[in-house]
């Protein structure tokens, strides 16, 4: 597939048929959820407000596009999914932010290992594919609960491990009390899901920036591009800095 295929594609698609698209046509008020599988985009297709909040389910891991030459992305249904939900046009092409659907691109996925590779892929894509979305701050991440802690008829939800004891111990040791771990999103309540992760009231989500641009694109290049050794030699260099304790294995 040439470029000029490639841009009669893209250029002549509708919008993918697994986006619940919102009722606002205002980009700067509308935001989209970037979500993994049906169950989490069940979840939050039914716990969203309709008004400004668009959901697309995503099927599996997308490309890693430092691995991948542009022939392939535009062949991958996932990537065409992502580009014409966004409205991004081409690579290479200008960003112009009119063109863009949503001034709120949220990846949200599980609080597991798999949810923070899918993450790394998608911030790679936007990196790579328009770092301008990026530097115009339209990408954020959402922090979904690991977990509910139930005691009587009152409940807490907690982002982290340290937000869990600290929980546990206002209850002090001889409180009854039950622990919900959630593996997945697909797994939480639409209410649950909207209370915690999508109610901007209530919610945390974290504002992806770019503070030096040259150390992102030699990281991205190192821990996402083809060549082993770079990636060996970080790894090793850097294991000791780790909380083991805190790691989802």
């Amino acid at each position: 597939m040439n470029l000029y295929v490639e841009k009669v594609f893209l250029e002549s698609s509708t919008l993918p048929g697994k986006l619940a698209d919102c009722s606002s046509r205002d980009p700067s008020e509308s935001e989209i959820y970037i979500v993994e599988g049906d169950s989490a985009g069940g979840s939050a297709k039914q716990g969203r407000d309709r008004r400004f909040q668009a959901i697309l389910p995503l099927r599996g891991k997308i490309l890693n596009i430092e691995k991948t030459d542009d022939a392939k992305i535009y062949k991958n249904t996932e990537i065409q999914s992502l580009i014409t939900a966004l409205g991004l046009g081409i690579k290479g092409e200008d960003f112009d932010v009119k063109n863009l659907r949503y001034h709120r691109v949220v990846i949200m996925t599980d609080a597991d290992v798999d949810g923070a590779h899918i993450r790394t892929l998608l911030l790679t894509f936007f990196y790579r594919y328009q770092k301008e979305l990026v530097e115009g701050g339209y990408i954020y991440i959402a922090c979904p609960p690991l977990y509910k802690v139930e005691r009587g008829k009152n409940h807490s939800y907690c982002y982290n491990e340290s937000d869990l004891k600290k929980t546990l111990s206002e209850f002090g040791e001889k409180a009854n009390y039950t622990i919900q771990r959630f593996k997945g999103l697909g797994e939480m309540m639409p209410k649950q899901l909207w209370e915690t992760t999508m109610d901007p009231s209530t919610r945390m989500m974290k504002r992806v920036e770019i503070e030096d641009a040259l150390e992102a694109d030699r990281i991205f290049t190192i821990l996402m591009g083809d060549k082993v050794a770079p990636r060996r030699e970080f790894i090793e260099t850097h294991s000791a800095e780790l909380d083991m304790a805190s790691l989802d294995i």
